[in-house]
């Protein structure tokens, strides 16, 4: 059972009611206003704003599409990496697609398509690092999502979409999935044929590396602004 992705589309939806609370009761998104990725307030030290904007969103529609892709995707990419591992690649894509977008764009930005795009490019990843297992699907399934992604990057041209986030998170997420990817092959046992599989033997060491590299991007990009 997909708990990690469960939790996540639940916890996205109760952030979201609490935001429509307090526009209700208090005439303004509190919780837009304390947590949305505004560039001046994290360089002024408020850092908790790359990762906050993963929860939150700028409407209905928005979290729908978002939580719509997390659970097609979620499901089937939380079992091939495990659920750990899955909420590292998810927390981890989320918070680099905001680190880009603090990087190259001024722009106030909130939603979990930064971490969409991690997911996206776990799933193109597992399937080209096992694509001797997949066989003739391999090349369709990759094509498939290349296309995706491609419309996907032409929406995001139009106002008020933050390419630049869904950028950080792809890149990121094909490079945590690229050293972390559970790796299968076909091995001949005294059964028959079978499916074998092999986990990535440090994948923590990769989180910690990716989670360092995050901290020094941040520094470096408060200190040049």
């Amino acid at each position: 059972m997909p708990i990690i992705t469960f939790l996540l589309i639940a916890f996205s939806t109760l952030i979201y009611l609490l935001q429509l609370g307090s526009q209700y009761l208090l005439g303004y998104d509190v919780l837009l206003f304390l947590g949305g990725k505004i560039n001046d307030l994290i360089a002024q030290g408020e850092y908790w704003r790359l990762i906050t904007p993963i929860f939150l969103h700028g409407s209905l529609l928005h979290l729908g599409l978002n939580m719509y892709a997390l659970y097609v995707l979620g499901p089937a990419i939380e079992r091939k990496y495990g659920r750990w591992l899955f909420l590292a690649l998810y927390m981890m894509a989320g918070c680099y697609g905001f680190i880009a977008s603090y990087w190259f764009t001024s722009s106030a930005s909130v939603g979990a398509s930064t971490a969409i795009f991690g997911l996206i490019a776990a799933q193109a990843v597992f399937i080209y690092r096992n694509r001797r297992v997949y066989g003739a699907r391999a090349r369709p399934l990759l094509t498939n999502i290349a296309v995706i992604l491609l419309i996907n990057i032409i929406l995001g041209l139009s106002p008020g979409i933050d390419n630049w986030g869904h950028f950080g998170g792809l890149a990121s997420g094909l490079v945590f999935a690229w050293f972390t990817v559970p790796r299968y092959q076909f091995a001949d046992t005294v059964f028959g044929t079978s499916l074998i599989g092999e986990v990535s033997k440090r994948p923590w060491l990769v989180v910690s590396l990716m989670g360092c590299l995050a901290v020094l991007l941040v520094v470096f990009r408060t200190l040049v602004m």
